[in-house]
C-alpha cells in the first residue's frame, strides 16, 4: 500500500484533486467526511461537543449546527483546540479502519485539510499539497461558502500558512488555473504513484 497525504488551504481544490485521483483508481479517505461521521447524532463525539460548547450548537432535530459552531471556533483559538481534541482522535481511528480495509496494492489518498497543522506529515509515504494564490483562494471561498470577507479571512487565518504547507510538500499541484491544467498535473502524479504501488 502507498499512503498519500493530500492537503491544501480552504478553497484550494483538494476535493477536485481527490475526485481526479479516484477516477484513476485511488482509494480516497476524506477526513471531512469522517469528521461528519464522528459527530452524527448518538455518537460519543457529538455528546462531547455538546458538553464542551453547550446545547446551542445543536439544530432543532438534534444534529450539529455547523454554522453556529463555526462562528465559535473560527474566532477563538482555544475553542478550536477543544473541538479538535474531540474530533481528531475519532477521525484518525476511522481513517485507520479505512486503511485496513484497503488492499495491500492500493494507492490510498488521505484528504486532510489540517494535515500540517496536526503534524501528521510523517504518517504518509508522500505529501501532496494543492496550492492556489491567495486572491483566487479568497474569491473561491466567498463564492462557494457565501461568507463575508472577514469570515473568509478568519477561516484562512485559522489554518497553516501557505509557506508552511509548501515546505511540507513532496509534490505541489498548482490549482490557480483551469481544470484541464490541474488534470494534467494529477495525471502526471498518478504516473508517479502507480508504479510505486504496484511494486508493493
Amino acid at each position: 500500500m502507498l499512503r498519500v497525504g493530500l492537503t491544501g488551504g480552504i478553497g484550494s481544490g483538494k476535493s477536485a484533486v481527490a475526485d481526479l485521483l479516484a477516477d484513476h483508481g485511488a482509494v480516497i479517505v476524506d477526513a471531512d467526511l469522517l469528521a461528519r461521521q464522528a459527530v452524527e447524532p448518538g455518537t460519543p463525539g457529538l455528546a462531547r461537543i455538546v458538553e464542551a460548547f453547550g446545547p446551542g450548537v445543536l439544530t432543532s432535530d438534534g444534529r450539529l449546527d455547523r454554522a453556529t459552531l463555526g462562528e465559535i471556533v473560527f474566532s477563538d483559538a482555544g475553542a478550536r483546540a477543544r473541538l479538535n481534541a474531540i474530533v481528531h482522535p475519532e477521525v484518525r481511528r476511522l481513517a485507520a479502519a479505512a486503511d485496513e480495509a484497503a488492499g495491500d496494492q492500493e494507492v490510498v489518498v488521505h484528504v486532510i485539510p489540517l494535515l500540517v497543522e496536526t503534524g501528521q506529515q510523517d504518517r504518509f509515504d508522500l505529501m501532496v499539497v494543492v496550492d492556489v494564490d491567495p486572491q483566487t483562494q479568497l474569491e473561491r471561498i466567498l463564492a462557494r461558502d457565501r461568507l463575508t470577507p472577514d469570515q473568509a479571512a478568519a477561516r484562512i487565518n485559522a489554518q497553516a500558512t501557505r509557506e508552511s504547507r509548501l515546505a511540507a510538500a513532496d509534490v505541489v499541484l498548482d490549482n490557480s488555473g483551469s481544470l484541464s491544467h490541474l488534470t494534467a498535473q494529477v495525471d502526471q502524479l498518478w504516473r508517479r504513484l502507480r508504479p510505486s504501488a504496484s511494486r508493493g
